[in-house]
């Protein structure tokens, strides 16, 4: 056995606190792994378990090096529960969770063609935009990058994302055309409750001010832009189409904002299941790596 495998058995015998349950993980004899545990001890001169007739546990070497088997026995599990999942059919009820405005303008048309090519997964979709717990919640959340709370999530970017500002041809024709970001202090701004930094752009004159109007999703601001409320900082992929059907016109035309990305996030790629595997790159494909809205 190499020492990598040692490591890993090594790994499995403190999990288990015993031989015999490492022996039951690894499909082999307790004896066996007792040996190659005791041939890894010979062979550097340490002792890594204490053995008393009440089990085993290990030594303070021992502790130390366990820490180290324990990461190469987690990308092991890893490594083989994603190659199984490639053999495995995607089937089951896959919870997703989307961004308001992004799963109306892009998530929901995408759908019919992957239910099609998957039929034997179902999909459940919630829209808001508050932080997601995927223990109960969600497999996948469809995101803005800097949206993400939760530091243990696992996170594909699917698509880039650039902002820009907008208002109406009949905003503009009544307030005028501002001309530098100054002149935006002399104009209407509308605020997103959700996410205080999606308002950097605002000038810091009308931050602390009551606003004409605040929502809390992008999806409400948009329609708030083109009834003609005010100025609003928006993704492209939400304008880009009533920009060139001239219901919206640029606001600082060489004005964007390209620090964003559009992600999947989801727990735990070692349990990363085939409908989740196969919906994130379906995702990806469709999206990227230039989105349809950019082209």
């Amino acid at each position: 056995m190499d020492f990598a495998s040692q490591m890993v058995l090594f790994a499995k015998v403190v999990d288990g606190g015993s031989f015999s349950a490492a022996a039951r993980a690894l499909h082999l004899s307790p004896s066996a792994v007792s040996r190659q545990i005791a041939h890894l001890e010979d062979q550097f001169g340490v002792r890594l378990l204490d053995r008393t007739s009440h089990g085993i546990s290990p030594t303070e070497t021992g502790s130390v090096f366990f820490d180290q088997c324990r990461v190469v026995a987690d990308q092991s599990d890893e490594a083989k529960a994603y190659l199984e999942s490639l053999s495995a059919e995607p089937a089951g009820q896959l919870k997703v969770v989307s961004t308001v405005a992004f799963g109306n303008v892009c998530l929901m048309p995408a759908l019919p063609k992957f239910i099609a090519t998957y039929d034997k997964i179902s999909v459940s979709v919630r829209l808001n935009d508050d932080p997601v717990e995927f223990a109960t919640n969600a497999d996948v959340a469809i995101q803005f990058s800097e949206q993400l709370e939760d530091s243990s999530a696992i996170v594909k970017k699917i698509a880039s994302n650039r902002r820009v500002l907008v208002a109406s041809p009949d905003y503009v024709a009544g307030r005028g055309m501002p001309r530098s970001k100054n002149e935006l202090a002399s104009h209407t701004c509308l605020r997103l409750i959700a996410e205080s930094h999606w308002n950097d752009w605002i000038p810091y004159q009308l931050l602390n001010h009551n606003a004409v109007f605040e929502a809390n999703t992008a999806d409400a601001v948009y329609r708030a832009v083109l009834a003609g409320l005010g100025i609003a900082r928006l993704s492209t992929y939400l304008v880009n189409d009533d920009i060139e059907a001239g219901r919206l016109v640029r606001i600082l035309p060489d004005y964007q904002q390209e620090n964003s990305a559009i992600v999947a996030a989801y727990s735990d790629r070692r349990n990363l299941s085939p409908k989740i595997r196969v919906f994130i790159d379906y995702l990806a494909e469709i999206f990227g790596p230039i989105p349809p809205w950019e082209r």
